[in-house]
């Protein structure tokens, strides 16, 4: 087992720069109007927390290749999630 694959997710300088954009999201959300909580708003929190999620759940498989996977599927929640914000911001943007 390597240096690397013994640390805890926790360890990870990603994994906690994501839980801290997460924290971000969930503060930049909740000025979300209240009748998107169910919408919008639940995807983008999902999206996010993903993020941090697919990290961790990496780093605990055992293999390099399968942590690139999970880390490649935390890329594609940014990518979600980058989306989701745009569609919000559209309306803001028209103005």
């Amino acid at each position: 087992m390597s240096a690397e694959k013994s640390r805890s997710y926790r360890d990870l300088r990603v994994w906690k720069e994501a839980i801290e954009f997460v924290k971000d999201v969930y503060v930049l959300t909740s000025r979300f109007p209240a009748n998107e909580i169910y919408g919008l708003t639940n995807q983008i929190r999902r999206a996010a927390v993903s993020i941090p999620s697919n990290i961790a759940e990496g780093q605990g498989r055992n293999s390099p290749k399968e942590f690139r996977q999970f880390l490649g599927i935390a890329l594609g929640s940014i990518g979600e999630l980058e989306t989701q914000l745009i569609i919000r911001l559209l309306p803001l943007l028209r103005k």
